[in-house]
């Protein structure tokens, strides 16, 4: 069969890949801290026709003949560029503005996340929206229920003031940051793991140490870019088409040289 049969082939099997990409994008454009996905392309081995020689006396040299065999997927990544913050004034809606995640637990794991609706449980702990509890300096943070008010600061930290009017201290939300944050292993539910490639997490005081502060009452949207992603859409689209063509013209091809036997 033609070689160029199997480089379209290649080819329509990437574009699927790509827009698979595409398609999640699109679907968490509006899923807080979500960081969108890239894809590229590498090309598959080539096929030696003949290969480079040396210049002498008498001839000058000769480049290599090669005929490629296709493209094959090179990297999914994920872009941990910032996402725009949205005010939302309420006091337990936090964001990042810069580097790190959020740290929550669900006992014997830890994840990560810039998805910063929190909530308050029966208990007064503070947790995301799947109950996994926010991870502070000493551990989980707990705001007594009958707590008059609290408050969290760029450092992280949240006072409340008791009954009797005091301010105190319930503890400081960490912040993690990673040598490589595409590294990372998305879990789900707006969630991080480590990796061997990401790092150990570097836990930090926020605004410290290259992380960035925390900002109540706001969250951080999705940077995924709709104009963007459409215009990837219509290149992933004609790429696919482009590869179809190439497919049914070797079989035309094909087809002329069965009919030479009649």
């Amino acid at each position: 069969m033609l070689r160029s049969m199997y480089s379209g082939i290649s080819g329509m099997k990437n574009f699927q890949s790509k827009l698979d990409v595409l398609g999640n994008n699109i679907a968490n454009v509006n899923t807080y801290g979500f960081k969108k996905g890239r894809t590229t392309f590498k090309d598959l081995v080539s096929q030696q026709i003949s290969g480079a020689s040396a210049p002498n006396a008498n001839r000058g040299g000769v480049n290599p003949k090669q005929v490629g065999l296709g493209s094959q997927l090179s990297t999914i990544d994920t872009i941990h560029t910032q996402g725009s913050l949205q005010t939302t004034g309420r006091p337990l809606d936090l964001s990042i503005s810069g580097d790190g995640y959020f740290v929550v637990s669900d006992g014997p794991n830890d994840f990560y996340t810039r998805a910063g609706n929190f909530y308050l449980d029966q208990g007064g702990t503070l947790v995301n929206a799947d109950g996994l509890r926010v991870q502070g300096a000493g551990g989980d943070i707990t705001i007594p229920t009958d707590a008059e008010s609290f408050s969290i600061g760029n450092d992280g930290t949240v006072n409340y003031i008791d009954n009797a009017g005091n301010v105190v201290s319930a503890g400081q939300i960490s912040i993690s940051k990673f040598a490589n944050n595409g590294g990372l292993e998305k879990a789900g539910s707006n969630l991080y793991q480590e990796t061997t490639n990401s790092g150990a997490a570097n836990v930090v005081t926020a605004g410290t140490a290259g992380a960035g502060e925390i900002v109540a009452g706001t969250l951080e949207m999705s940077n995924v870019d709709l104009s963007e992603e459409f215009t990837e859409m219509i290149v992933a689209q004609r790429g696919f088409q482009a590869n179809t063509r190439i497919i049914t013209t070797s079989d035309e091809i094909l087809q002329e040289l069965v009919n030479l036997k009649r």
